[in-house]
C-alpha cells in the first residue's frame, strides 16, 4: 500500500474495531472496478439509442441492475426489457472487464485481518454470478460467511432489506454491525437497517 493508502486502513481498521460484524459492499468498496461498470452501462445502453449520462450510475450505486435498467429507461423514455438489459450489461462487464479488476487494498486488507475474528458479511445490489467472478479476482472468494445479492430479497438497496438479510444468516443484531460502502444508496439501507457505516470513499 501507498503511504495514503496505509493511513486510510489505519483508520476504517479502527473505525471497525469495535463491532462484531463487518458488512461489506463489494464494487466501488472491495472492488476498484466502479468505472468498469460505467462503461458497461454505457454500452450497453448505446445499444438501445441512448447516450447514458454515468453520473446515473453513481446516483443509483448498489442498486440491483435490473432496478438501475428501469431508472434508466423512464429517465431517457426508451421502452426495453429490464432483464435483457441486465444480463447484456453482465456479458458486456465479464466479456471486457472483469478479469482486471483490482482491489480497492485498505478496504481489502482489513477484511483480511478480521477474516477470523469477527463475523464478514458482503451486500451487493449485483449479480450472484459476475460476482463470483469479481470475488475470485480480488482474492476476496471464500472470506465471508453470507452474501446477500441481487434478487435474494424483495427489495435492493436504499432498502434495508438486504442488510437485515445478511444480519439473519449471520445470527446477529442490527447494532452489532457497521457497514462499509462507498454509495449512498448504501447508506441509507444501513441507516434504515439500524446499523452503523462508513462511507470508505469518504475517508
Amino acid at each position: 500500500m501507498t503511504e495514503a493508502e496505509l493511513t486510510k486502513y489505519n483508520t476504517l481498521k479502527k473505525i471497525v474495531e469495535p463491532f462484531e460484524t463487518l458488512l461489506f459492499d463489494i464494487d466501488g468498496t472491495l472492488a476498484d472496478n466502479m468505472h468498469a461498470h460505467k462503461a458497461s452501462y454505457v454500452a450497453t445502453a448505446l445499444e438501445y439509442g441512448v447516450t447514458l449520462d454515468p453520473n446515473l450510475i453513481d446516483e443509483t450505486a448498489g442498486w440491483p441492475t435490473t432496478a438501475v435498467a428501469k431508472e434508466i429507461a423512464i429517465r431517457y423514455g426508451v421502452d426495453f426489457d429490464y432483464d435483457v438489459f441486465a444480463k447484456r450489461k453482465s456479458a458486456i462487464f465479464i466479456a471486457k472487464y472483469v478479469s482486471e479488476t483490482k482491489p480497492i487494498e485498505f478496504v481489502r486488507q482489513v477484511l483480511l485481518d478480521f477474516e477470523h475474528t469477527k463475523k464478514i458479511g458482503l451486500v451487493s445490489g449485483g449479480t450472484r454470478s459476475t460476482l463470483a467472478i469479481t470475488l475470485a479476482t480480488i482474492d476476496v472468494a471464500g472470506r465471508y460467511e453470507t452474501l446477500v445479492c441481487a434478487g435474494d430479497t424483495t427489495l435492493g438497496k436504499p432498502s434495508h432489506e438486504p442488510f437485515t438479510l445478511a444480519a439473519k444468516n449471520l445470527n446477529v443484531a442490527a447494532e452489532q454491525c457497521i457497514v462499509l460502502e462507498d454509495g449512498e444508496p448504501g447508506v441509507q439501507g444501513a441507516i434504515a437497517a439500524g446499523m452503523s457505516w462508513v462511507r470508505i470513499d469518504q475517508i
